[in-house]
Parts: structure tokens; sequence; C-alpha cells
């Protein structure tokens, strides 16, 4: 009863006169209500809503296109974002008494969500990053009538107070050249600067992109892909022993018996597996480049670690929904879930000490990319 009579009272301030009121500052007609299901927290209300005749009102209570009660669409773009499947929130929705919710209906409500992430990946960048880490993941979506895999890069970065944060996401075809070299400039038109060491695996395509893009910044391919990469090309039996093996390397206290070390496993393997002897021949350069910088954050800034978790939980939350239908849906997910764990990082533990971030900090930033 309240809902209607507020309802109302607003098209009577619309149309310059109440129901059946004749007035010369009358501007318009009524045509009628219309029934209307509003889901509220109680459960399902049905209302009547006032019609004009030019269309031109809407009560300001029922907003166009939406179904329920703001609460009510941010508890679904909630559970959206965490992934629970549309099932379980269609019971959710039941439970207070409504109606239920459709796979539509769940996808039209979380596309209000678009206009936040798309202010999360455009927000300035104020910060220098002197470590930046790139990788993708794959999920599943439709482009044009078929099932294709789509990449999902994601950027993240530490600031000089060693607090990390996700720089970028985006979604496209694969990681080829064109889409990293997009994905890069965007985020340097955003602001990024003062990038000293980018990590990420041996993708051709992202690896262009970083030389075309961040210049004088090194780059250091990730230790693990390196090392999977390896067992790639040896019988699974020898897997672990060749493992073992190549992470001597990693072990050693300075970068010369690093380097010495490296090229003393390849000349071990060359004789029986050539093709892993040709592999950590062309890998050395890259996946020791971290130690060319002080020895203290190594350990961070040596593999894509800190991002393979968190692709990981992409990986997870995108598994429930199975195919996309479309990158912008993909888009929608990843980036609300990439934003929350941003706003997480900027409360939490610093990835980086004062103490072990101070010797990477001394290191002279590239020119082009200084702040």
């Amino acid at each position: 009863m309240l809902a209607e009579a507020l309802m109302e009272v607003e098209v009577a301030q619309r149309l310059g006169a109440a129901r059946h009121e004749r007035t010369p500052a009358r501007i318009g007609q009524r045509t009628g209500d219309r029934e209307r299901g509003w889901d509220a927290r109680v459960g399902t209300v049905d209302l009547w809503a006032p019609r004009v005749r030019d269309g031109g009102f809407f009560p300001s209570l029922l907003e166009p296109r939406k179904w329920a009660e703001r609460p009510l669409v941010a508890v679904v773009q909630e559970a959206h974002v965490a992934s629970v499947s549309t099932r379980r929130v269609d019971d959710l929705v039941k439970a207070p008494g409504m109606d239920g919710v459709s796979k539509s209906q769940v996808s039209r409500l979380c596309q209000t969500l678009d206009a936040a992430v798309a202010r999360f990946r455009a927000r300035p960048l104020t910060a220098a990053y002197p470590s930046l880490w790139l990788d993708a993941t794959f999920v599943k979506g439709r482009e044009r009538g078929s099932v294709v895999s789509q990449a999902v890069v994601v950027a993240i970065g530490v600031t000089a107070d060693g607090v990390r944060e996700v720089l970028g996401v985006d979604v496209g075809p694969s990681e080829d050249g064109a889409f990293g070299l997009a994905f890069l400039r965007g985020l340097l038109a955003c602001g990024l600067s003062g990038v000293r060491l980018v990590t990420s695996d041996a993708h051709q395509g992202l690896r262009a992109a970083i030389g075309a893009v961040l210049h004088g910044a090194s780059w250091q391919r990730c230790r693990a892909h390196c090392v999977r990469d390896a067992l790639a090309l040896v019988l699974k039996a020898a897997q672990a022993m060749v493992a073992a093996t190549i992470r001597t390397a990693f072990g050693q206290p300075t970068p010369e018996a690093a380097r010495r070390q490296w090229r003393e496993v390849a000349d071990g393997v060359r004789a029986r597996r050539p093709r892993l002897a040709v592999l950590l021949d062309d890998a050395e350069p890259d996946v020791l480049a971290s130690l060319a910088f002080p020895a203290a954050p190594w350990r961070q800034i040596w593999s894509t670690n800190p991002l393979e978790r968190l692709n990981k939980e992409v990986k997870r939350r995108t598994d429930v929904i199975g195919i996309f239908p479309n990158p912008a849906a993909a888009l929608r997910l990843v980036g609300a879930l990439l934003a929350e764990q941003h706003d997480e990082w900027q409360v939490g533990r610093r990835y980086f000490s004062a103490e072990s971030l101070a010797p990477l900090l001394a290191v002279q930033p590239p020119p082009a990319l200084a702040a």
C-alpha cells in the first residue's frame, strides 16, 4: 500500500494533477495501471504501477529493467563473483519467498558490474612499480558461434612500499603479440612507470610485446615454467632426476656460481638429451636474469608464483561457469574478482619488506620508464 501510494504521488507531480482531477496545469494523461511483481526482501510483492500516455514516466521506486531491490541485486552480484552456481543463487533468492531467478536474470543483473570493472581497469597507476609479473590463464567462451579458448592476461606489480597491486586484466583470443602490445600499452597509458624487471613465461608473443613496450626493463623468464618446458623433453621416469639437477643452479650463492652450474648441467645432458641441452643453452641468459639484481628479493622475482596463485583462484571461479557466452562476460567475472583481491592486498601484509626491497630500489630504473 505504501509503495503504491508513493507512486501515485509521483505520477501526480509528473502530470500536474491527481487521479480524475482536471486542472489548467495538467500536462499529460494517465492510461490506467499495469501489474508488476516487485521482489523485495520480504518476498515478491504485486504492485499496480501507474502509466501515462506518452510513456515518459517510470516510478523511481521501480528501477527500469530491474526486477528487485538493490540489496538483492548486490547479493546476486556477489554470488556471481564468488562463482556460486545459478541453481544455488535460485535457492538463495527463493528463501525469503520470492519466485526465483533464471540464468538470463542473473546475467542482466550482473551487467551492472561492468561499470565498476571498467573503472578499476582504467584507474590511474600513480606509483612506481619496480617489479612486474605477467601471466595468462585460459577460459572457454563462445566466439562467432563456436566454443574457443580465450586468454585472460593479468599483470600485477609491487610498489616502492612493498605492496602488491593488480595493475590490469584483459581477455583476448590468445597471448599473441598484437594482444600483448595492446595490453601493455594500455598500462602505460594509465601511468605505469619505474619498471626494473618483468617476470613472465617464454611465450613469444608476450615476450615480444615486453621488449617493444617496456624499453630498458630486464626480462626474467619464469624458472618454474622453464623447468616445466625442460621436463616435457624427457621421459617421465627421468623427470624427477632432471628437475633436481636443473634446480642445483638456482641454489648457488653467487650469480657466477649459478651460471657456471647451469652450463655444467647443460653439458652433462648434451650427449644423451641434445634437445634439452639446446633449451638450457637458449634459456640461460633469461632464466638467470634476476641474478643481476641484488640477492635479497631473488625468491620473489625469479618466478611468476605470486601470479600463479591468483590464476589458480581465477580458474576455480571460472570453472563453475564452464563456457562464457562472450568475452565481456569473462572479463566481468575475472575483473570483479581481481578488484576484490587488489583491495585485500592494500590492507594486508606487504609482499616485500623494507629491507629486502631497498637493494632493488637502489638499481637505476630504465630511463624510458622512469617516474
